[in-house]
């Protein structure tokens, strides 16, 4: 890469002829160098062995770092600064650095690095992820035509247009999320005394992942067993807030006799009014009324801590 200026109309040379990597600014993903002082940015070579927590101790993630994640490293604050306009040092610029290695650049950093996700083979293929589409892109071994630089480009605009899509859902969902779970959170002895159960005031929040960290950083005695919301069609609904966020078992299902029924029969089953369904893993039910939830909740909260007394 030769630099101009300014950085946004840097020259992109795809290149591993030695002289020409020297006249290079920024050279990335070649060169068999990292020094940052120098701005080589290659993984490659033998004795490369860095991760984000081995060059920044308080970062958690040790997976080895692909050029990409070097680049990130060493400039990801500054990006997300500019395209945010806010000052580098803003914490919503390192909650969202954090966030964008997590979620989208230590996938990149594994799969170039061979880094498998699970040890055995898979249950199913996964070929619509980001390393995979832009692989797409690369002629066909049968192609007379086997010059990559078309596909090249088009990967760029990929991937920069990925990031930046990912970047707004983010600071414009993911971050506000945060801040609605945390409320809920603080008003959970409202809701019921057990404060076990949430209710949210807006539908289609993502709390899951908020919900884990704040209980931790907040430091709840009691986990929360449900979350309570509205949903587009005017109902509510009452989730079960799973065992972790990569599992779909829950910490507390639904009662196990409710499952599988719907409308008036599991109104009548149960004793409270307006149910709507169940579903047959117990993990969420439904309810014309946010009374109707919230009774659904305690009912099951109620039968955990009592099992031997009846449902209905």
């Amino acid at each position: 890469m030769v630099m101009p200026s300014s950085p946004k109309d840097a020259e992109i040379i795809r290149t591993r002829e030695p002289q020409l990597l020297s006249e290079c600014d920024v050279v990335v993903d070649v060169g068999g160098e990292y020094n940052p002082q120098k701005h080589r940015y290659d993984h490659h070579q033998r004795s490369f062995a860095e991760s984000m927590h081995s060059l920044r101790s308080d970062k958690p993630w040790q997976t080895k770092l692909s050029s990409a994640g070097l680049v990130y490293f060493h400039f990801g604050s500054q990006i997300l600064a500019s395209l945010l306009d806010l000052k580098e040092e803003d914490p919503v610029v390192q909650v969202l650095y954090d966030k964008l290695y997590e979620k989208f650049v230590e996938e990149i950093d594994a799969i170039d690095n061979g880094i498998a996700q699970w040890d055995g083979e898979p249950r199913y293929a996964m070929t619509t992820n980001l390393s995979s589409r832009v692989s797409y892109l690369n002629p066909r071994w049968n192609d007379a035509d086997q010059d990559t630089e078309d596909g090249f480009r088009k990967a760029m605009e990929l991937v920069g247009r990925e990031f930046l899509d990912r970047l707004n859902y983010y600071h414009h969902s993911w971050l506000p999320a945060r801040t609605l779970v945390e409320d809920a959170i603080q008003k959970r002895f409202e809701v019921d005394p057990s404060g076990e159960i949430l209710t949210f005031s807006q539908s289609g929040c993502p709390w899951k992942e908020h919900l884990f960290s704040l209980e931790t950083e907040l430091g709840l005695e009691k986990p929360i067993k449900f979350v309570l919301y509205v949903d587009l069609n005017g109902q509510w609904r009452v989730q079960c807030v799973p065992a972790g966020l990569n599992t779909f078992k829950s910490r507390l299902p639904l009662l196990e006799e409710w499952r599988g029924v719907r409308d008036e029969a599991l109104s009548q089953l149960s004793g409270i009014p307006g149910c709507v369904f169940v579903h047959a893993s117990g993990f969420i039910g439904g309810n014309r009324t946010e009374e109707g939830v919230l009774r659904m909740a305690q009912r099951t909260l109620a039968q955990q801590a009592a099992p031997d007394t009846p449902s209905g």
